[in-house]
């Protein structure tokens, strides 16, 4: 027995050795980004690079948030496209997977293999003609092309890790449920809702991330300055800068950082969510 455990030990030392060495490997980069943020261009070109700044260049950042760059205005507009598209995603997609998974009706089997069978289409294939689309609607230039989609399943994606989640609830809840008179809405709302919490998490994460981060999307529906997403004008404050390197990853660095906040605070449930998704 006391071999066994001292190869166990082994072995799980060994484990912990490698992933802290896959971890540094992962985190690598985002130190070099946050490295070329603080530095001047002589100690960016320098051979051999030095891995740390002997002088922080902190007026890197100052550029991003000076008058010739709205950073906070930038910030709002995302956000006006962030906050209802995550509410319309998260509860359409909920919805359907829920009629999915609990609900009885003709060609069920076949409506949600077509649903899957769109995440098989590149977002090249439909760009085109959804543009057209709200071109003829006339809503270019503005946030609806953007927000309007989320409310309408939100994701194909996401409809298939929440219908996994639903099934892996009980069906006696919601007999009991309907036993006592309740709807099926009112079992949707009070019972399923709750108790897949943490997969609704990590389909508000993915939500999150994608408007976040998302540059063709108001790229092609957006031509007013005003009204660009801080990923669209990060594009055009990066041109703007040229080969200033310095400059540019300190906005890399303010651009990405909501990002690592998010994901850090919700990586317990994240994590759980993923886990439980398979599970029935």
């Amino acid at each position: 027995m006391n071999y066994v455990s001292k190869r166990d030990k082994r072995l799980r030392l060994l484990c912990l050795l490698l992933l802290s060495v896959g971890a540094l490997i992962c985190l690598f980069p985002f130190f070099w980004l946050i490295r070329t943020s603080l530095m001047d261009l002589r100690e960016i070109y320098l051979q051999p690079p030095l891995l740390w700044s002997k002088d922080s260049q902190w007026a890197n950042y100052k550029e991003i948030f000076s008058e010739s760059f709205p950073f906070f205005k930038y910030v709002l507009n995302t956000m006006k496209i962030l906050i209802p598209t995550t509410i319309g995603t998260v509860l359409t997609s909920s919805m359907a997977a829920y009629a999915f998974a609990r609900l009885r009706f003709r060609h069920r089997k076949f409506w949600f293999t077509m649903c899957i069978a769109t995440m098989m289409l590149p977002g090249a294939v439909t760009m085109i003609p959804g543009f057209i689309m709200w071109n003829k609607l006339g809503l270019i230039n503005t946030y609806w092309p953007l927000i309007i989609p989320a409310f309408f399943g939100g994701g194909a994606f996401n409809i298939f890790l929440l219908r996994q989640f639903i099934m892996g609830v009980p069906k006696e809840l919601d007999e009991a449920a309907y036993m006592e008179g309740a709807s099926y809405f009112w079992v949707y709302w009070k019972i399923i809702m709750p108790l897949i919490r943490p997969g609704l998490i990590v389909v508000t994460v993915f939500t999150v991330l994608g408007c976040w981060n998302d540059f063709m999307g108001p790229l092609i529906m957006l031509y007013d300055p005003e009204k660009y997403t801080l990923a669209l004008a990060m594009q055009q404050f990066a041109g703007s800068y040229g080969s200033n390197l310095g400059v540019i990853m300190a906005g890399a660095v303010v651009m990405t950082l909501p990002a690592e906040l998010l994901f850090l605070f919700c990586q317990k449930y994240f994590v759980n969510g993923m886990l439980m998704s398979g599970m029935k």
